[in-house]
């Protein structure tokens, strides 16, 4: 298994430095991951960096609370495609699943999915906050808005685990007769967890750890 065919080289803090930057576009290239994610401030960044590789341009939607209107949403998902972006993840409102206004939640990913045209959409449902009822409906309602991914979390959940194996076990069980993949996120350190998460069902992870989970 090539696990750096699955990494999705990860750096969304708010300090992060344009050294930083600079520093995790060429690990993705040393390492052939499958891409970095970032935020949309740094898309050009990115383009000029990774210009003539593979390596695709990931970025993040209405990061980290994803509670902001569904208009912004798609606004900044309609730049950040402007800007180059290749996929695009975007929080889903976890409101609206605890008080199961599920319209609201399938018209807020549709929206985003509608200016994304051929440009994958990953759903981030933020599993630290979700009960198992809610993680099945979550990923129901992505299966009907059409979205590409379901992904478990922004990793900026206080005391969240992050991807969990019996989360994605869940997730697959619901996912795996539709085109839904499924992208694990958070708190993924080590080869072992990565490994444990793609068997379960994973085809992406988002991780600020890549070279130390390829060189462990």
């Amino acid at each position: 298994m090539n696990i750096a065919n699955y990494i999705e080289h990860t750096l969304l803090k708010q300090n992060a430095t344009q050294n930083e930057l600079i520093n995790l576009f060429e690990e993705a290239k040393k390492y052939n991951f499958i891409g970095v994610c970032i935020n949309s401030c740094n898309i050009k960044s990115a383009k000029d960096y990774l210009k003539d590789t593979p390596i695709k341009i990931v970025t993040v939607v209405g990061f980290p609370l994803g509670s902001c209107l569904t208009s912004v949403k798609a606004f900044e998902a309609k730049k950040s495609i402007e800007l180059g972006a290749n996929e695009i993840d975007m929080v889903i409102n976890v409101q609206s699943i605890k008080d199961k206004n599920y319209n609201y939640t399938l018209n807020d990913i549709k929206e985003v999915k509608s200016v994304c045209n051929n440009i994958p959409l990953k759903v981030i449902i933020e599993t630290d906050l979700l009960t198992k009822e809610e993680i099945i409906k979550a990923c129901q309602i992505i299966i009907e808005s059409k979205a590409d991914f379901a992904k478990t979390s922004t990793g900026f959940v206080k005391n969240g685990v992050g991807a969990k194996v019996e989360d994605i076990q869940l997730m697959n069980e619901i996912l795996k007769n539709s085109n839904v993949k499924i992208k694990a996120s958070g708190g993924i350190k080590t080869k072992e967890q990565a490994i444990k998460l793609i068997n379960a069902g994973a085809v992406r992870l988002g991780t600020s750890s890549g070279t130390q989970i390829i060189n462990c």
